[in-house]
């Protein structure tokens, strides 16, 4: 099994940038592919993207693609998000997911606990 701590959400303007990290502990962090998503309140969960186990496959949710950046660190168990030009819209709970398959088909079996990010206009 794998524990996350995602950190790094809170209030910000339109505009304004963020960087969330996810953190792992437990098995190896490099065997398993990462995935970032996110639920607005009344909204479904939706992902915002992913990266694959050695981090040079990337997917984006077509809202964010430009704006967002997935990267990872290996060496330090992390997963990061870096996020731009943050919109009103953007605001949601934000998790880190983990799947020991594949980035875009597997089933992500493990969750964090969510960061709240807020995008004030």
């Amino acid at each position: 099994q794998v524990q996350l701590v995602e950190s790094g959400g809170g209030l910000v303007q339109a505009g304004d940038s963020l960087r969330l990290s996810c953190t792992a502990s437990g098995r190896t962090f490099s065997i398993y592919a990462m995935g970032w998503f996110r639920q607005a309140p009344g909204k479904e969960r939706e992902s915002v993207g992913t990266i694959n186990q050695s981090g040079n496959s990337r997917y984006y949710a077509n809202s964010v693609k430009g704006r967002f950046t997935i990267s990872r660190d290996n060496a330090k168990n992390t997963v990061f998000l870096q996020m731009n030009s943050l919109k009103p819209e953007d605001t949601a709970v934000y998790y880190c997911a983990a799947t020991s398959g594949s980035a875009i088909t597997g089933r992500y079996n493990y969750w964090g606990q969510g960061t709240q990010v807020t995008v004030s206009s």
